[in-house]
């Protein structure tokens, strides 16, 4: 379990401001010096500090031909694994950065030098409390790969069967924990101090790292991902999922069974296997489909070095630590987008993008719509075939970034591993279609909203939910009721945006006041020259003219505030 803690006006410890240190020389060395600038990030960290970041050029040559999203990345890959993490997380979210970052940030690759043997040893006594020679009949000192996390061995166990045993870094969680502090700390003060920054939310991105790097350290969770995906597929003799040896799993250390198989990319060795790579594109995209529609759980990274083809034309997915889930009602709305844009109906595409999607501020559904429609006649009237997911991935997001639209993570996965699956395909296949090859499953999810099987199991579940209402509403309501005869109920009500109609209504009352004035005014000044009250002056009651004056006075006045609003 991770232990975030906020740092306080001083760095926490030593290492914390050594890293600080170093993640400012490296934001500077790629030309970030006025983002520390505007941090005011010295008012905060040690004055150590002061000097590294007064300097604010970038040390990289050529670094002005480099678009900001390239120096970023480059920037996330020197900065370690934890930020090459934040960075691949990222990439995966939509309602997080604009398309030209996410595009950038999906290049990154989580590629490390392996740790001496001696440390894997060192886990497993921490875990086992033996070492890996003694639970296993062999165990190669030397892995066959190596990430940020961890890294893999393979080994035999006491039972002859072939495993492949990963092994998490030494330290790693520590190292993630700083990490994740000193983002925390950046995150606040970009919030607080740049304005623009504060759209994207820094302070929840830092979170939601958080929180997923922490599922990813936790190799149990990922041994469940395996066991679930294995059994939604029992049946399908097409796929083949590894097995978990649970009883030499834990935490840091995931035991599972060692698939030997060739790397979907490798078209020639394929071909050399004697195996048809157009079945192999079809079977492939088949199960993605049958993945999200049949079960909404699905494998979310489909790069080419986690999917190997066995004999058989058999596929075997690996690395299970991103997964994807989508419930009923996103898919049935994904759905109903397919099928509005098909029918070239912006009104009800807008719409169901709107359902699909989140906002801070509420979008013109017009211009919305206008651009839904332009982004349907890029795509309808061309022959499927011609239609890549790839672009019209690129397209969705920069058509939901410029409405400022949220796409739910889930769904961007998805959308992610379509296209991923799609670039695939196409390696093996020129001609491979993936939006012809989902038509059949859009249509089958379509229709399976009437089938009497869901048409009763929807109205169980609103049944359920009207019984649960109907019998909690008479005690919710009782208990109103019993406050209400101890005068313990308090109604507070709250008006926004009235203050204008207030104010108006104030500026009418006044001039009806000035009116009504200056009639009994006019009125008055009537009586009494008409009763000459004295002083007189010539023949008049001079307190009749002075009455008069008054009132000519303050009616002039309100005509021409009137006149001045232009309100006739």
């Amino acid at each position: 379990m991770l232990s975030i803690r906020k740092i306080g006006v001083f760095g926490r410890t030593y290492r914390h401001l050594n890293r600080y240190r170093h993640i400012l020389g490296i934001l500077i060395k790629y030309g970030f010096g006025d983002l520390i600038e505007r941090l005011n990030i010295d008012q905060y960290i040690e004055t150590g500090l002061q000097m590294l970041s007064s300097s604010k050029r970038s040390t990289v040559p050529g670094h002005h031909k480099l678009t900001r999203a390239e120096r970023v990345r480059m920037a996330v890959e020197e900065l370690g694994p934890t930020y090459i993490k934040l960075g691949q997380l990222l990439s995966t979210r939509s309602d997080f950065l604009p398309p030209h970052y996410i595009d950038e940030l999906s290049k990154l690759q989580d590629e490390v030098p392996p740790f001496p043997f001696a440390e894997v040893r060192t886990v497993f006594e921490s875990e086992f409390h033996r070492p890996p020679e003694e639970l296993f009949a062999t165990f190669a000192p030397e892995p066959f790969a190596s990430a940020s996390i961890g890294q893999v061995h393979k080994a035999v166990t006491r039972n002859g069967d072939i495993v492949a045993v990963k092994v998490q870094r030494p330290g790693i969680q520590q190292t993630i924990e700083v990490d994740v502090e000193i983002m925390l700390h950046l995150a606040t003060l970009m919030e607080r101090n740049i304005e623009e920054a504060a759209f994207h939310r820094p302070v929840k991105i830092v979170e939601e790292f958080a929180r997923s790097i922490e599922k990813e350290i936790d190799y149990t969770i990922e041994a469940g991902h395996i066991e679930r995906f294995a059994r939604q597929f029992l049946s399908v003799d097409a796929l083949y999922v590894p097995k978990v040896f649970r009883e030499m799993t834990t935490e840091r250390i995931l035991t599972m069974e060692f698939v030997k198989g060739i790397k979907i990319s490798r078209t020639s060795a394929l071909e050399a296997a004697g195996l048809d790579k157009r079945r192999v594109v079809d079977l492939g995209a088949d199960l993605l489909l049958r993945q999200v529609f049949d079960y909404g759980f699905f494998h979310a990274d489909p790069h080419p070095g986690n999917i190997l083809v066995l004999p058989g034309h058999v596929i075997c997915l690996l690395d299970f630590g991103m997964m994807g889930s989508l419930d009923r009602y996103t898919k049935k709305a994904f759905v109903d987008l397919i099928y509005g844009a098909a029918r070239r109906d912006e009104f009800r595409t807008a719409q169901v993008l709107l359902r699909l999607t989140s906002w801070e501020t509420e979008p013109d559904v017009r211009l919305l719509e206008r651009d839904v429609a332009d982004m349907m006649g890029q795509y309808l009237y061309r022959p499927l075939k011609d239609i890549k997911v790839n672009k019209l991935l690129q397209d969705l997001l920069a058509l939901t970034s410029r409405h400022h639209l949220r796409i739910p993570p889930d769904l961007f996965l998805m959308l992610k591993a379509f296209s991923s699956v799609e670039g695939i395909a196409r390696l093996l296949n020129p001609e491979f279609d993936m939006v012809a090859r989902a038509v059949p499953f859009l249509k089958r999810e379509k229709m399976a909203r009437f089938r009497p099987e869901r048409i009763a199991e929807e109205i169980l579940s609103v049944s359920g939910d009207l019984a649960a209402f109907f019998q909690q509403f008479p005690r919710e309501a009782l208990e109103v009721v019993r406050l209400m005869k101890r005068q313990r109920l308090t109604v507070r009500f709250e008006h926004h945006g009235l203050e204008n109609l207030i104010e108006t209504h104030d500026r009418i009352s006044n001039k009806l006041s000035f009116a009504i004035i200056t009639a009994a005014l006019i009125i008055g000044s009537a009586i009494i020259v008409i009763a000459k009250i004295p002083p007189l002056f010539f023949g008049i009651s001079l307190i009749g003219i002075i009455v008069f004056i008054a009132a000519a006075v303050l009616g002039l006045w309100l005509i021409f505030a009137i006149m001045r609003k232009k309100r006739i």
